[in-house]
């Protein structure tokens, strides 16, 4: 393989751009990442031979809790991450409506969300007619601000959703210390960041609950699944009650009509969020390989920083003091005054001196510009209709308060997006050294012929 990759570099004497017809950096495509083997085949084989791909009942049984690759799973990931209680589910999306439900939060309160994460973390609270309030990102570290947080707290405000957005995690120091001082709940999506770390404590364990994904792209997976983890026994218990047909299963919970306290019923109308069998098997062998995945993509990370650092117009990641990084996507600034082009005419000519990855090659080179569209700006906030024509929930005789979705609330993040911050997602583990040295050579060729670049604008 090794001679493969290098026999598929070009002569580097040519340095006319890629973009503008010269010969590529690289033309055979980059490793697929790839964390599946016989391990997880073997689990797959052991359910399979039991007969059982589910044991869950959605009425109070025994099996409400699920099967036994559920139960062990779950065991092992609140062992692994220092937890009272861990809860499966099919997807974090799941997980973070389910938080949201268990936290009781009701129809007209707010709940500060990031306007630069995946969709799901702000419309979490929607999903019980609760009022999304963005907050503004951290200008290095792209967490939620503390100070924008802040601003943002109102006497309807009930929870925080906090994003380790790329890997890092929040500010949990300031982050917290709003949230006891002002009465209100922290849920922390931790889908980017397992295994890393904030003083002693493991992501996701940082707020009154964490949300973890097992998608098929994350460090981790089992094709779709996610993880919540929590201390709080009432909490643990209101989660899995939601992932399972919680209306149903009340009465024989609480036989006694007189247990059917407001605390048991708000929000109990349950959901199916369950995990498979299946998916847990695997889940329990990826575990294991969790440290030394994610030790590989902190020294790929460190490798491409020390040389891409020294290209003026790139400011490499920076790391909260606190806190190691799990690096789901490598984030990297880049400074257009210095450049002399804007960053996405850069990016995109970087991008054609490289190929896509085997297994997601039609998405193209991994590497992107921005994130996503600060959240806010999409039409559902834009228009404030999440259900029905009527504007609801914001209009609401509940909601008695005022949001703002307009251009310009968080302008970190809309800077970021626009003109700043691009993502590179080459540095998985299966990436050789020659691997990232050809990306290295690429964003150098661009920068020692960026003045190619004022000849027309990229093809890609």
């Amino acid at each position: 393989m090794a001679q493969l990759i290098q026999d598929s570099r070009t002569d580097q004497t040519s340095q006319v751009l890629a973009v503008h017809g010269g010969d590529k950096v690289r033309t055979i495509p980059f490793p697929g990442y790839r964390t599946i083997g016989d391990e997880e085949k073997q689990a797959v084989s052991r359910v399979l031979d039991s007969g059982v791909l589910s044991q869950f009942l959605g009425c109070w049984h025994e099996s409400f809790y699920g099967g036994p690759e559920i139960q062990a799973f779950e065991r092992e990931w609140a062992t692994f991450f220092g937890v009272k209680h861990a809860i499966t589910v099919n997807s974090a999306t799941s997980g973070l409506y389910a938080a949201v439900g268990a936290l009781g939060i009701e129809p007209g309160d707010e709940v500060i969300v990031s306007p630069y994460t995946m969709s799901a973390s702000a419309t979490a609270p929607l999903v019980y007619n609760a009022i999304p309030v963005f907050a503004d990102i951290e200008e290095k570290t792209y967490c939620l601000s503390v100070e924008s947080v802040e601003q943002r707290i109102t006497e309807r405000t009930k929870a925080i959703i906090i994003v380790d957005l790329f890997g890092l995690p929040y500010d949990a120091k300031g982050i917290n210390a709003l949230a006891k001082k002002h009465g209100i709940k922290v849920i922390e999506d931790c889908a980017q960041a397992p295994g890393a770390r904030y003083n002693d404590q493991y992501a996701g364990t940082l707020g009154d609950i964490g949300v973890y994904s097992l998608n098929y792209h994350k460090h981790i997976h089992t094709g779709e699944g996610g993880v919540l983890v929590t201390n709080n026994d009432t909490l643990a218990e209101r989660l899995k009650l939601i992932r399972n047909h919680a209306e149903a299963v009340l009465p024989g919970k609480y036989p006694d009509p007189n247990d059917w306290t407001e605390s048991n019923l708000t929000n109990m109308i349950g959901f199916n969020y369950r995990m498979t069998e299946v998916d847990a098997a695997i889940g329990r062998e990826q575990l294991k390989k969790l440290p030394k995945l994610l030790e590989a993509r902190q020294n790929n990370v460190n490798y491409l920083n020390q040389a891409l650092g020294k290209i003026p117009c790139i400011q490499p990641t920076t790391l909260r003091e606190e806190a190691t990084h799990a690096f789901y996507i490598h984030p990297i600034q880049f400074n257009a005054d210095v450049a002399g082009v804007h960053r996405d005419v850069f990016i995109n000519a970087v991008k054609a001196e490289l190929s896509p990855t085997n297994l997601r090659s039609g998405e193209g080179v991994p590497i992107s510009t921005g994130y996503v569209k600060p959240l806010y700006l999409l039409p559902m906030y834009q228009k404030r209709q999440a259900y029905g024509t009527g504007g609801l929930p914001w209009s609401l005789p509940e909601y008695t308060g005022s949001v703002s979705y307009e251009a310009g609330l968080c302008p970190v993040a809309e800077r970021m997006h626009t003109d700043v911050l691009f993502l590179n997602n080459l540095i998985h583990p299966e990436l050789t050294q020659a691997d990232l040295d050809d990306v290295i050579q690429a964003f150098q060729k661009v920068w020692d012929n960026r003045t190619q670049l004022g000849q027309g604008e990229p093809a890609v």
